[in-house]
C-alpha cells in the first residue's frame, strides 16, 4: 500500500462485472482480509490531521481560553470540570456539523467528505421521523424551513454555550474543598441557562429526524448535557462516571454470542499500522478457503474486548485502591487507543479521543476515596433514578430491537446491527441522483471522474464483500440469491445500504434503522420506481433472549412483500460467500403480488 496509491484488488475491471456475483464477493473477500478497504496511507493521515487540529487543538483551545484557562498549561486544565464539559459540548457540536464521525471516504464520502450540515441546512432533503404515526406535528418525509432553522439553533446553542465563561458554583466550592484536592474553582462550570435551551431543541429534533439526533450521538452526550445543567456537582460527578460505565458495560454485554466474533478479522485487515498480512490472516481459521473467525479472533473478542470492556469500568466505579484505579484507568485508555488505530469504518476517531480523556479526568482527577464514589450522591434515590434512567434504552433496545436504534440500545462495535443489501435492475440506481434533493451524487458517480465507471463500481462493492464477512451478511445474501434467483441475480447492481444511505441523508454509523421501510418509502415517493426496479433485504438485530433475526423483504414500490427468520448460529456456520448455497430462513408472511422478476432484469448493458 503506497502513500498516495492503495491497493486495488487484483482484478480485470473491465471484466469482473461479467462474473458471478458468489464469485466477485470471494475475491473481494479475499481481498480484504489482506488489504482491508485498501485505503491509501494519505487518506488516513488527513484523518490524523483532523482530529489532532481541528477537535485536539482547536478544541483545547476554545475550552480553555473561554474559560480563562492556558491551553499550553496541561497541568492546570487537565482536571478543570469546565474544560471537560465544554470539551464534550465542542465533540456533539462537531458530530451535530458532521465533522466528526461518520465523515470522509472511510464512510463512504468522496465528494464531498461532509455530510450533515450541507444535507441538513437544506429544505427537501430527507427527514426521518422515528414516530411519525404517534407523536402529532411529526409527519413527513421531506426537512421544511422549520427543520432547518431547529437545526441551526442547535449549532448555535451548542457554539454559545462553549464560548461564554464559566459562572460560579456554590457546590463546586464546597466539593472541592471537602475533597482536600487542589483545584482553582474560580473559572466556574458551564451557565446552565446555556444548556436549558440545548436539551429542549435536542428533544424537539429528536422527535422531528432522528438523523440528526444519533449523528450528534444525543444516546450519550444529552444525558452528560442534563447533568451538566441540574445536578450539584458532586452529583454530577458521579451521575457522569455512572453514564460511562453504562456504555462500556452495556456494550460488552451486547458483544457476548456469535456476532462480536466475525466483526474482528474484517477490522483488524482493515488496520492501516499492521504490515504483516501473515498477522491478518491469523483471524481467519485457515486463508483463502475458510475466511471465519479463528480462535485467535475469538480471543480477541471475548477476552481483550468483552472482558475488558466489563471489568476494568467496575473497577474503576468501585475501586477504592489508587494503583488498580490507575491500572484500570491506563487499560481503558489504551482500549480506547485501540479502536482509534483501527480506523473502522464508521471513524468514530473523536468519540473515542473524549472517552480515553474522560476516563482520567472522570476516575484519576476525581477519584472514589476523594468523596466522589458511588455512595456519594445526595440521595440513596437519585443514584436509583440515574441508574434506571440510563439503563432504559439498552435493556429494551436489547429486548426489542425494533424499537431502539442500536446506538441508544449501546451496542457499540457489538456486529449486531440491522443491516440491508439494496438491489437494483440496470439503470434504476440512477432514479436516485434525478430525483432525491441532497448535494452529493451516488458513491458510483462520486469514484467514477477520477477512476471510471469500473473501478468505482468494484470500490462499491468491496463493501458488499465486507458485510458479507459479518454475521448478518450471510443472511441478507441467503435471502437476496433466493428472491432474486440464482440465474438472474448477476444482472442487478447489489449496494451495501449502510454506504448508499449515506449519500442520501448525510450521516449513518451503522444502524439500518436509518434505511429501514419509512426510508424506502420516503425515496419511492421521489423515485417511482416500478415493482422490481428497487428490492431490499434488510434484517433487525438480534434480540438478546432469541437465537433467530428477523428479515423482511421490501418492494420500492409495492413495500414490504416477505417477512421472515434465519438462525443465527448458521449464519455464522457458512462462508462469506455461500458455496453450499444460501442458508435456511424461516418465512413468516409472504403478500400475495410479487413482482415478475423475469421481466424486470433485462440484458445489462
Amino acid at each position: 500500500m503506497g502513500f498516495t496509491e492503495g491497493d486495488f484488488p487484483p482484478v480485470d475491471p473491465a471484466t469482473f462485472r461479467d462474473q458471478p456475483l458468489r464469485t466477485r464477493v470471494r475475491s473481494l473477500a479475499e481481498h480484504w482480509v489482506q488489504y482491508g478497504f485498501g485505503t491509501p496511507k494519505m487518506v488516513h493521515v488527513i484523518y490524523l490531521v483532523k482530529i489532532a487540529v481541528l477537535y485536539i487543538i482547536g478544541g483545547v483551545t476554545i475550552a480553555t481560553l473561554t474559560s480563562g484557562l492556558n491551553p499550553l498549561e496541561v497541568s492546570v486544565w487537565w482536571n478543570q470540570p469546565i474544560v471537560y464539559q465544554k470539551l464534550v459540548l465542542w465533540t456533539m457540536l462537531l458530530e451535530a456539523i458532521g465533522l466528526a464521525g461518520s465523515w470522509g471516504p472511510l464512510a463512504g464520502k468522496f465528494t464531498p467528505m461532509t455530510g450533515g450540515i450541507l444535507f441538513w441546512l437544506r429544505p427537501q432533503t430527507i427527514r426521518l421521523p422515528p414516530w411519525p404515526d404517534t407523536v402529532p406535528g411529526t409527519k413527513g418525509d421531506s426537512r421544511t424551513v422549520f427543520d432547518v432553522l431547529l437545526y441551526a439553533a442547535i449549532l448555535l446553542n451548542l457554539l454559545a454555550a462553549l464560548l461564554m465563561k464559566g459562572i460560579a458554583s456554590t457546590s463546586f466550592d464546597e466539593a472541592i474543598a471537602d475533597s482536600h484536592r487542589f483545584i482553582d474553582t474560580s473559572h466556574g462550570l458551564v451557565d446552565p441557562a446555556a444548556l436549558y435551551s440545548l436539551i429542549v431543541l435536542m428533544i424537539v429534533m429528536g422527535l422531528r429526524d432522528k438523523t440528526i439526533f444519533l449523528a450528534a450521538r444525543s444516546e450519550q452526550y444529552l444525558p452528560a448535557v442534563i447533568f451538566f445543567a441540574f445536578l450539584p456537582f458532586v452529583d454530577m460527578i458521579v451521575a457522569l462516571k455512572l453514564l460511562i460505565v453504562v456504555v462500556w458495560v452495556c456494550a460488552g454485554i451486547s458483544k457476548i454470542g456469535y456476532h462480536f466474533t466475525n466483526v474482528i478479522p474484517p477490522m483488524i485487515s482493515n488496520t492501516p499500522w499492521i504490515p504483516f498480512k501473515s498477522l491478518k490472516r491469523s483471524n481467519y481459521r485457515n486463508f483463502p478457503n475458510d475466511l471465519r473467525p479463528s480462535r485467535f479472533a475469538s480471543f480477541q473478542a471475548h477476552v481483550l474486548g468483552t472482558v475488558v470492556e466489563v471489568a476494568a469500568p467496575l473497577v474503576l466505579l468501585l475501586s477504592t485502591n489508587k494503583w488498580l484505579t490507575l491500572a484500570a484507568v491506563i487499560l481503558m485508555v489504551c482500549f480506547h487507543a485501540f479502536i482509534f488505530s483501527t480506523f473502522p469504518l464508521a471513524v468514530p476517531l473523536e468519540w473515542n479521543v473524549l472517552f480515553a480523556f474522560a476516563t482520567v479526568f472522570l476516575f484519576w482527577g476525581f477519584p472514589t476515596w476523594d468523596g466522589f464514589g458511588i455512595g456519594a450522591m445526595s440521595s440513596g434515590w437519585l443514584t436509583a433514578g440515574v441508574v434506571i434512567a440510563l439503563l432504559f434504552f439498552p435493556i429494551l433496545g436489547n429486548l426489542r430491537p425494533d424499537l431502539v436504534s442500536f446506538l441508544p440500545s449501546m451496542r457499540q462495535y457489538a456486529g449486531n446491527w440491522a443491516a440491508a443489501l439494496w438491489a437494483f435492475t440496470p439503470g434504476a440506481e440512477a432514479k436516485l441522483n434525478e430525483h432525491v434533493v441532497r448535494p452529493a451524487k451516488n458513491q458510483i458517480d462520486q469514484l467514477t471522474p477520477d477512476y471510471g465507471p469500473e473501478a468505482a463500481e468494484i470500490t462499491m462493492e468491496q463493501t458488499i464483500a465486507w458485510r458479507s464477512l459479518h454475521s448478518q451478511g450471510r443472511g441478507l445474501f441467503s435471502v437476496l440469491y433466493r428472491e432474486l434467483g440464482e440465474d438472474q441475480i448477476d444482472a442487478y447492481d447489489v449496494r451495501e445500504a449502510e454506504f448508499a444511505c449515506n449519500s442520501l441523508i448525510g450521516f449513518n454509523f451503522g444502524d439500518g434503522h436509518l434505511h429501514d421501510y419509512r426510508m424506502i418509502q420516503a425515496l419511492q415517493n421521489r423515485c417511482d420506481f416500478a415493482p422490481g426496479e428497487f428490492t431490499v433485504v434488510w434484517v433487525e438485530s438480534q434480540p438478546i433472549h432469541k437465537k433467530t433475526q428477523e428479515y423482511m423483504i421490501i418492494d420500492g414500490a409495492l413495500g414490504v412483500i416477505e417477512r421472515g427468520t434465519w438462525n443465527v448460529a448458521e449464519a455464522v456456520a457458512e462462508q462469506p460467500w455461500l458455496p453450499n448455497g444460501p442458508i435456511p430462513t424461516q418465512v413468516s408472511w409472504r403478500a400475495a403480488y410479487t413482482p415478475d422478476r423475469s421481466r424486470q432484469t433485462g440484458v445489462r448493458a
